[in-house]
């Protein structure tokens, strides 16, 4: 660690007039006789120790403390839940500080689902966790790979739903543009910024595994006679599923720089929006 080197100015003791620093002194290292003070020749004069001592001070010390960021002391995926909390509005959670500006950022009760809508959601929901996890299967980068076969999967359980409504008479439309835009960007982040492609994979397995399944309730009341889909299960305990991938991304942001984190946290709002395209599709 670097170190500040202070080094204090002379006593003012050493400028009395008459006093010539080059004249010889019977001990250097601890007296000197200067003409002009009533002290006998013989007799040494002690400088106050602070007077000509340098002072070696650490950095560190001088140094304001570093910003903690909110989480921070919980792990990073903590950090990452704090961001995206506050850009939900209050009507959907109580730590929400954004402001209702469309449909789908009212609370669940308050909607009007449409069956044509919900289809429409779940193929662009297919298409975006296709895309996630062929990235993970055939990871760009090393880290993706931790990711591969966590039990949070979706894409199979969709393929599940999409073929129970087909058998239902319903025609299943194909992928509309919110799904296809964001598979697209799925694909190019994860070849070229995988902090950012953890802040999106995180927040689309996370969010449907809490305010997607109260959506999911939600539309199953209002329109399937309360049938829970299969998009809605878990193979296994689900808590324990989700701690499992916590673990994993908190280990995989270990090695991460402080202005990566926050790269990786400034992406959520971007992953806020495609999703949030994608959900407004329900009430169409």
């Amino acid at each position: 660690m670097a170190f500040l080197t202070l080094i204090f100015p002379s006593h003012t003791l050493l400028r009395k007039p008459g006093f010539n620093p080059s004249a010889p002194s019977p001990n250097l290292s601890s007296s000197f006789v200067p003409a002009d003070l009533p002290f006998s020749k013989t007799q040494s004069f002690r400088l106050p120790r602070m007077a000509t001592k340098s002072y070696v001070v650490s950095a560190s010390t001088a140094e304001m403390p570093r910003k903690r960021y909110p989480g921070e002391a919980k792990g990073f995926v903590e950090e990452m839940r704090f961001v995206a909390m506050k850009l939900h509005t209050r009507e959907q959670a109580k730590e929400g500080e954004k402001e209702v500006k469309q449909p789908e950022e009212r609370s669940v009760r308050k909607w009007e689902p449409t069956i044509d809508g919900y289809l429409k959601f779940l193929v662009d929901s297919k298409l975006v966790y296709d895309t996630l996890e062929s990235i993970v299967d055939k990871p760009t980068f090393p880290i993706y790979a931790e990711f591969e076969n966590t039990g949070l999967e979706r894409s199979e359980k969709l393929a599940t739903d999409l073929k129970w409504f087909e058998e239902q008479g319903y025609a299943i439309p194909g992928p509309s543009s919110p799904g296809v835009t964001y598979a697209e960007c799925l694909k190019e982040i994860s070849e070229n910024d995988p902090q950012a492609f953890i802040c999106h994979f995180y927040n689309t397995y996370f969010a449907h595994s809490a305010g997607g399944r109260m959506i999911g309730r939600k539309v199953a009341e209002k329109l399937l006679n309360n049938k829970e889909l299969e998009f809605y299960k878990w193979d296994g305990d689900l808590s324990q599923l989700l701690q499992n991938v916590r673990d994993k991304l908190n280990k995989v942001s270990e090695s991460w720089t402080r202005e990566e984190k926050n790269h990786c946290l400034e992406e959520t709002e971007k992953s806020f929006k495609h999703s949030g395209d994608i959900l407004r599709l329900i009430l169409s």
